[in-house]
């Protein structure tokens, strides 16, 4: 059994991975670390847990017993955590903040169609981000036969819980009920590590990644348009799309519409590919706190580990 620890756990992704790993066949959980709320059952916090289990969280670090230490902490906490604590040289690491996402101090970035076997072989790995993840997911492909030569255009919608479980002036129901509206329009912080992959595939990608991020009045799942120039054709840049994904556990083409609910509550991935004139239009549906965040996650834990992929996500969608 794989003997896991989690710090940071109070928040919306900690308890998505959480509930992924109360049921995982080959993981035991050894501590649940919160400073806020130790001594408390984990669904004092986390509700969805209730009548799952009687583990109370606790402030103590024992890395000792753990094999894999997640961190769950907030964006630049990680680091912080990393920097005061010493770990001994045979536990992982899988940091869910953007801290480590562009590979310094030794870690790999955790997108598995991108880099499964460098994921394989990693003692550290940064997991993606949410829209990063969407974004990717839907231009791979195009990156990997040289063929984002020109801006790419990219709108995307999240839902409530990518701002985090702490409520805001954006984010409590009063406002986000029946509204939408745009944030950080063009210089969004997951561009950065976007870039990053889409270079990594295609070195001289230089072009302006043009990215309308849209809060969306719905709790979970992210939704990514993205149309870039291409003078392929459609059967063309399917069978491109196809066999880049030909071994993706979790990502899934179609050719009809796709839809959040096809996603929500999986670690799944679902890109549709069309052609309109002289432009290419990718959709791509994930759920953002699990293929977005912990599902994602303890997919990199499964590689990390040598278990089957899917071991332990093999999760039913919302479906309506």
């Amino acid at each position: 059994m794989i003997k896991v620890g989690i710090v940071g756990a109070a928040g919306y992704t900690a308890g998505e991975l959480l509930r992924i790993l109360l049921n995982h066949p080959e993981v035991e959980i050894s501590f649940v670390n919160s400073t806020s709320n130790a001594g408390n059952k984990l669904y004092d916090v986390h509700e969805g847990l209730y009548g799952e289990t009687e583990m109370v969280f606790t402030d103590l670090l024992p890395f000792d017993e753990i094999d894999v230490l997640f961190i769950c902490s907030g964006h630049g906490d990680s680091s912080k955590f990393l920097a005061a604590h010493t770990l001994p040289e045979n536990v992982k690491i899988i940091d869910l903040a953007q801290d480590f996402r562009d590979e310094s101090n030794g870690f790999v970035y955790g997108l598995p169609e991108l880099n499964r076997e460098r994921i394989k072989k990693a003692n550290k790995v940064a997991n993606p981000g949410c829209f990063a993840t969407g974004i990717q997911l839907g231009l791979l492909p195009l990156a990997a036969k040289g063929l984002l030569k020109d801006e790419i255009h990219v709108n995307g919608i999240t839902g409530s819980t990518g701002a985090g479980v702490k409520p805001g002036p954006t984010s409590h129901f009063s406002w986000r009920n029946n509204n939408i509206s745009v944030y950080k329009a063009f210089n969004h912080q997951h561009l950065k590590e976007i870039r990053q992959s889409l270079v990594q595939l295609q070195s001289d990608f230089d072009k302006d990644i043009n990215f309308i991020p849209v809060r969306g009045n719905f709790s979970r799942g992210i939704f990514v348009s993205s149309y870039i120039k291409c003078d392929l054709e459609l059967s063309e840049l399917r069978k491109i799309y196809e066999d880049f994904y030909a071994d993706a556990a979790f990502t899934f083409m179609t050719e009809a519409n796709p839809d959040l609910k096809q996603v929500v509550n999986t670690n799944k991935v679902i890109i549709q590919v069309n052609k309109h004139g002289d432009k290419v239009l990718i959709l791509t549906v994930i759920d953002n706190l699990l293929k977005g965040a912990s599902g994602q996650a303890v997919q990199n834990m499964n590689l990390m580990f040598g278990l089957e992929e899917t071991c332990g996500l093999k999760l039913k969608s919302v479906a309506f």
